[in-house]
């Protein structure tokens, strides 16, 4: 097997804080650091040239921009 190395570099992401917790407790009982899963994801997404699971529209169809900016603020937290 071959190893490379390369340059780290530092990401940045603006999670809600609940769900950085909620993650970390699993995470933790894993005995995974929040940047060993994110390598991971980065990992899976380089193996699957793309997010690693299915994304698709609700079956209702989409929602109408002011449900969805909501909804996206009732997940994400404010920008």
């Amino acid at each position: 097997m071959k190893t490379r190395t390369s340059k780290s570099v530092l990401v940045r992401a603006r999670v809600p804080a609940s769900r950085l917790r909620n993650a970390q407790r699993i995470l933790d009982k894993m005995g995974l650091k929040t940047s060993d899963a994110i390598n991971v994801l980065m990992a899976q997404i380089e193996l699957h040239q793309g997010l690693p699971f299915d994304m698709s529209l609700p079956v209702g169809g989409t929602l109408a921009p002011e449900d969805q900016a909501g909804e996206w603020t009732e997940a994400f937290g404010a920008y």
